[in-house]
């Protein structure tokens, strides 16, 4: 496969692109493969300035959005199996953005959402805030999303090695911009942890106007991060999209 993506291989009857959240490594939703079992293939999307691509620029939103949903479509078109995006909190936002660009791509049948507030609230005052911060104060406003447990704030080893990395994805998102477009002709699911902080009802509720139909909403118990220690949740969602799909395709 090319460098966007990553993969244990397989021939699955579906596929799932899944979208890294700010700071988070793509190679972390590879661990999800054995739970989707027979279900699908794992397909992880790496943007620039992430695992082995962590030497490369990053672009701004726009053109990463761009260039990722080129790479989907190429693949789709080189693999035409039943596809799927996933993407969680900043990822979620990429992924939709992704969708609206391949609305034209009959491979990919639904996008699931996690953990984002609606695309047309963004970027919320919070990221706002904590985009403008560096250093020690920048980790201790990420505390707030479980981005880091306390004790991780006093160590200067784990914050160099993680905090470039969250910086950019942060400012990548504090540049992007809302603009509206026809609403999402593909299923669509939301999900959102009971106890997100971040995120609730009153966040997710103008996801509705971007998507032709209702879109599913999921509550799962946890945080802003509920699937860390356990995505089965999340896996179980993932998992009844592939299904679904791949029997529709077989009619």
């Amino acid at each position: 496969m090319p460098d966007w993506f990553l993969t244990r291989g397989g021939d699955r009857p579906a596929r799932v692109f899944c979208f890294p959240y700010a700071g988070g490594d793509p190679r972390t939703y590879l661990d999800w493969q054995p739970l989707l079992d027979s279900h699908a293939d794992v397909v992880a999307v790496c943007p620039p300035g992430k695992a082995h691509r962590a030497h490369e620029p990053l672009p701004g939103f726009d053109e990463l959005a761009d260039r990722i949903a080129e790479a989907i479509a190429d693949e789709v078109e080189r693999d035409p199996r039943p596809a799927q995006l996933f993407g969680h909190s900043f990822g979620g936002l990429l992924a939709f953005e992704v969708a609206r660009r391949l609305r034209d791509v009959p491979a990919i049948g639904h996008l699931t959402a996690s953990g984002i507030s609606a695309p047309s609230l963004l970027p919320s005052d919070r990221v706002l805030g904590i985009a403008g911060l560096d250093g020690a104060e920048f980790a201790e406003a990420l505390v707030f999303f479980g981005q880091f447990p306390p004790d991780a704030v006093a160590d200067e080893d784990v914050l160099a090695l993680l905090l470039p990395g969250l910086k950019a994805d942060f400012e990548l998102a504090v540049g992007y911009r809302y603009r509206t477009a026809p609403p999402l002709e593909i299923g669509v699911s939301i999900i959102v942890g009971t106890e997100d902080p971040h995120v609730g009802s009153a966040q997710i509720a103008p996801w509705d106007s971007e998507c032709a139909g209702p879109p599913e909403h999921v509550r799962v118990p946890g945080g802003h991060f509920y699937f860390d220690p356990d995505p089965g949740p999340v896996v179980a969602v993932l998992s009844a999209h592939a299904e679904s799909e791949t029997h529709v395709e077989v009619i």
